[in-house]
């Protein structure tokens, strides 16, 4: 019966530590398309915020560890080593307990990062320069950004009355990407001239663009990609607390099992 109930369990624990593996390499490729992203908001937030960035890089390395657990623990499993087996639970506590933090942290921290948001965005419309290569990445992803969502500046078109070089040219051009015409739609960068500039000068009210800002469109887009990650997040977190009680389990079935084993004198 003691033998039957290790080999369940080491198979079982084998089977959860291949989901292990599977999922850690989810979480990498997070961090990576994070890191690697250059046409979505996202390429936004991690060329103007340190924080992405360092989120990304803590994504791959729990990617990375989680994967080396997974293995570990398949390999203490087949092998039954409860050497082995002790350091694995011992790491899945500690990636357990770091991931709840983690959690916890974004959670308190998200009035602050919509307001980074804000300030990151405005900043970038203020800015924003064609001509401008050092900025071209971040720029290309902002339009691409009001192209995919059909809205303009962050709380509205009025956003980008503060453009230094729409105002020196007294707002008789408008950002291409924010455009509503179907003229433009080959244009999805830089900026469009007005067809009949109203006495030389204009005002947003006069552009051809989407009247309706981006913030509530990025808001829930990243409410869309931050709900993958924490379901991914919250399958590992199961499987890390199914892999602890499996590995014990299995540690003291061959604990037992070594102590039959041993010849009564």
């Amino acid at each position: 019966m003691g033998s039957g109930c290790l080999k369940v369990t080491k198979y079982f624990l084998f089977l959860f530590n291949l989901l292990f593996l599977i999922l850690g390499a989810v979480i990498l490729g997070f961090g990576i398309w994070i890191l690697a992203d250059k046409t979505s908001f996202i390429a936004v937030l991690q060329m103007s915020s340190s924080s992405v960035k360092t989120g990304a890089y803590i994504l791959i390395g729990v990617g990375a560890l989680t994967m080396l657990m997974g293995f570990l623990g398949c390999l203490g499993a087949v092998n039954e080593i409860r050497c082995l087996l002790g350091l694995y639970f011992t790491c899945l506590l500690i990636i357990l307990i770091t991931q709840v933090a983690a959690g916890l942290v974004i959670y308190f921290q998200k009035e602050k990062l919509k307001e980074e948001l804000s300030d990151i965005v405005q900043n970038l419309i203020e800015k924003y320069d064609p001509l401008n290569d050092d900025e071209r990445n971040l720029q290309d992803a902002w339009d691409y950004v009001q192209t995919q969502i059909a809205c303009c500046g962050w709380t509205g078109a009025k956003d980008w009355e503060n453009n230094k070089i729409l105002i020196n040219q007294s707002m008789t051009a408008y950002p291409c990407s924010c455009s509503n015409s179907s003229k433009d739609f080959q244009v999805d960068t830089g900026f469009c001239n007005l067809d009949v500039p109203i006495n030389g000068t204009a005002t947003y009210a006069d552009w051809p663009v989407h009247q309706q800002g981006c913030m509530d469109g990025v808001e829930q887009w990243l409410k869309d990609n931050l709900g993958v990650i924490l379901g991914v997040c919250t399958g590992v977190a199961i499987i890390e607390l199914l892999g602890m009680i499996l590995s014990i389990s299995l540690c003291k079935n061959i604990h037992s099992e070594d102590y039959t084993k041993v010849p009564k004198s």
